[in-house]
């Protein structure tokens, strides 16, 4: 069988609370040769827009717009900007470009922009989510997070962390807010960016697909190993900044060392991240309806989803990508990354403690249907 290559373009989203270094992050990328064909997407309403001056000299073959406010009315808006950017590309009017990144407004939450990219027709026929990227800045992020839930799920969320201002920040507060990022999304590499200096290829291409080799990264998309319990595991891109170990780590999830992990102001308490593994094949049904429950009655809980399942009567893995109440259609991808076979998935979930999934699908195989039954809805194979 031929291996099927995703040819939509990658979506990248690039969130983080106000003043945590987007726009300059962008300006820096933009720089770079290996931004050229991209289309920017910025939140005009962001408190430092990017330097246009800057942008048309850094590629001709960038694109700018504007959507304006991608907070309230988020869906309409970026639906309408993607329709006008395809239509302006089908028709010549700018260049192609082979990647799209959006820059929300640090006020936002990320979830409304994920939600349009992941199941909107007119959208996802064209695009797909690639990768969310989150920066945290080190001097102020311990208090942001402390003192603003929507900054704490922007960094949970992520596919990958950029730490700002690192070379201006006390460096026993970079390391304490090191660890609690660890511990608030175990499975997302850690960058750390003087004024944006980050190369693109450490923050794109994180998706299931990458689009340079034309193969299907699941281990990296994925990274089920971060979430082993108990784990010591630290994933950090270092630049000149040494990265010591001689200290005890508080396992607290989203508890700094020295920090009081009851302490009502850390958002980030209610927040864990966890890996599910399940050595038996999937009843579709039983899956199906497993994350419509979950979708469907704490869907404000699970900030987001994916994972990788082992179906019974589906010869190829399928894909579970979900945020909060919206889960992608159901979709294989060509091969098995190696000779595992069992069914990961991981959640992120606030309010929602692990034993409360698990019971919930415990619940649903005691009742499992035969195999061969069909799920209400599109089964997996039917986007092989």
């Amino acid at each position: 069988m031929s291996e099927q290559v995703d040819t939509r373009i990658p979506v990248s989203v690039i969130t983080g609370f106000l003043g945590s270094g987007k726009s300059t992050l962008l300006n820096r990328l933009l720089r770079h040769p290996d931004m050229g064909e991209t289309a920017i997407i910025v939140n005009e309403f962001g408190e430092i827009g990017l330097d246009h001056a800057l942008i048309a000299s850094s590629s001709e073959d960038t694109v700018l717009l504007s959507s304006g406010c991608l907070c309230c009315t988020v869906r309409g808006d970026l639906v309408k900007t993607f329709h006008d950017l395809m239509s302006r590309r089908d028709r010549g009017e700018v260049r192609p470009f082979r990647r799209i990144v959006i820059e929300t407004t640090g006020l936002a939450d990320p979830a409304p922009v994920l939600h349009t990219l992941m199941t909107d027709p007119a959208v996802a026929e064209r695009c797909r989510l690639e990768s969310v990227i989150a920066l945290v800045d080190a001097v102020n992020g311990e208090a942001t997070l402390n003192n603003h839930k929507e900054a704490v799920k922007q960094a949970a969320v992520a596919d990958r962390l950029v730490l700002s201002k690192v070379d201006v920040a006390d460096q026993k507060a970079v390391q304490q807010l090191r660890h609690r990022l660890q511990h608030l999304n175990p499975g997302a590499p850690t960058f750390t960016a003087v004024n944006g200096d980050l190369a693109p290829n450490q923050l794109f291409n994180a998706g299931l697909y990458d689009p340079a080799r034309k193969t299907f990264d699941v281990q990296n998309w994925l990274r089920a190993e971060a979430y082993d319990e108990g784990h010591h595991h630290h994933d950090h891109e270092h630049h000149g900044h040494e990265h010591h170990h001689g200290h005890d780590h508080d396992h607290h999830h989203g508890a700094g060392e020295g920090q009081d992990p009851h302490d009502v102001n850390r958002h980030d308490a209610s927040i864990t991240a966890f890996c599910l593994t399940y050595d038996e094949p999937f009843d579709w049904n039983t899956l199906a309806t497993w994350l419509d429950l979950l979708a469907a009655y704490r869907g404000d809980n699970l900030l987001r989803v994916k994972g990788l399942v082992n179906v019974v009567g589906v010869d190829r893995p399928v894909v579970v990508h979900g945020v909060q109440h919206l889960f992608h259609p159901p979709a294989t991808i060509p091969a098995w990354p190696d000779e595992d076979r069992r069914s990961k998935i991981v959640f992120i979930t606030r309010d929602l403690p692990k034993p409360v999934i698990e019971q919930t699908l415990a619940a649903l195989r005691q009742a499992e249907p035969q195999q061969g039954q069909t799920q209400q809805g599109q089964s997996p194979a039917a986007s092989a």
